[in-house]
């Protein structure tokens, strides 16, 4: 693999930066030690910074000294989760109640590392611009960052994203030509019916029936509606109702996510829970309110950044660590805001099976989201000489 010189030397000074982080965690639009922390170190390189955009975002900014040409963004997550982390090694949280439990520590570790290198070797046309993004975890920084002024502030030709993954190989790549991650949308649907005696439903109107059959009746969209060759998911996740063996309550609440990879799909199934909702409820003689939240969309990749993303790939590390056949995952991520506005790819790096996290850790696998999760140290180098090598080749002269 030809990773590049200087920043594997550098490979203790950003596992001490990375171990930092996971050991400080701030969940979305709290990250002000973070935010900090980012722009301490691109202040130290020579690089020019503006903070604020989404509250806690940072961008700097790296100039060429080839001359005037295009312009690259390379983002990174900062924020953690509300998890309780249940490692127990020397960087694991100081902040009970959070934890780095998805590896944005060691995102914002590589995009550092990449940041370093670019500010001392500037043999490159146009501009990089490092984005350092607040609240990915369901609360839309990149939206927010955009809707501050992100690309009309530091207009960008292209703009790339990188997640880790793990149980695909430490150090492997994965792209994907189009669909990445799916959508993220909520519902709630309230059934209101009329209150009566357990022993006497005649007297009153059932919204747990209604809900009951309401549930299976939603589950026909995806298997009877939308094109199986689109994948979809309804899930309906929290049925709330009643308080007490012997009444029938007057109100019933059911709340779900939907993830497709498509906005066609999402169309579809929006409208048909509509309908059906409200002619089922109506059926069984009671009223219903349907709320749905399009929180995230699909992150969907641009064929053509895709491409790039690919090549600078095997250049660096070679066809057999170069995954483009893996299927999405029906996960999300607010990356898909920014592919939205511009063109870009967001690849996944292989972040192992675990094997790399010290003893004492917590019990459960080394996936995303787990309380014993820690980013694997030894892919911080691949992934800032991935970032690297693409902003050279993007900004080639």
């Amino acid at each position: 693999m030809n990773l590049l010189d200087p920043i594997v030397a550098w490979q203790d000074d950003i596992t001490a930066i990375r171990r930092d982080l996971h050991a400080h965690p701030e969940l979305a639009y709290e990250e002000h030690r973070t935010a900090d922390t980012v722009a301490h170190w691109l202040t130290e390189w020579g690089i020019d910074i503006h903070r604020g955009l989404a509250g806690t975002g940072v961008v700097g900014i790296i100039k060429g000294n080839l001359g005037p040409g295009p312009s690259i963004g390379l983002r990174a997550d900062m924020d953690a989760l509300p998890v309780l982390e249940q490692n127990d090694f020397a960087h694991a949280s100081r902040h009970d109640g959070k934890m780095h439990a998805c590896g944005h520590d060691g995102h914002t570790a590589m995009l550092l590392s990449a940041a370093r290198y670019l500010a001392s070797h500037r043999e490159f046309t146009g501009t990089v611009y490092v984005i350092f993004q607040p609240a990915e975890e369901g609360f839309a920084g990149a939206r927010k960052m955009i809707e501050e002024g992100l690309f009309t502030r530091f207009p960008m030709d292209a703009v790339f994203g990188m997640h880790n993954w793990p149980g695909l190989p430490a150090g492997e790549f994965a792209v994907h030509k189009d669909a990445v991650m799916a959508s993220s949308n909520t519902f709630s649907i309230q059934i209101d019916g009329k209150g009566a005696h357990g022993g006497m439903p005649h007297l009153g109107v059932d919204p747990i029936t209604a809900a009951a059959q309401l549930v299976m009746s939603l589950q026909t969209i995806v298997s009877r509606v939308v094109d199986p060759l689109d994948p979809a998911v309804l899930s309906v996740t929290q049925i709330h109702a009643g308080s007490a063996d012997n009444v029938i309550p007057t109100s019933a609440v059911l709340r779900g996510t939907v993830r497709t990879l498509s906005n066609e799909a999402l169309d579809i199934i929006e409208t048909r829970m509509r309908e059906i909702i409200e002619q089922s409820c109506a059926a069984m003689g009671c009223q219903s309110t349907f709320e749905f939240d399009r929180r995230y969309p699909p992150t969907i990749n641009h064929a053509k950044e895709s491409a790039i993303s690919a090549d600078v790939i095997r250049k660096m590390a070679g066809d057999n660590v170069l995954h483009q056949d893996l299927p999405p995952s029906m996960g999300a991520e607010d990356f898909a805001f920014m592919l939205q506005e511009r063109p870009g790819s967001y690849i996944w790096i292989g972040n192992g099976q675990g094997d790399h996290r010290l003893s004492g850790h917590g019990l459960g696998p080394c996936m995303l989201h787990n309380d014993s999760y820690d980013f694997n140290d030894e892919i911080l180098s691949v992934g800032a000489s991935y970032w690297v090598r693409l902003a050279e080749h993007y900004l080639k002269p």
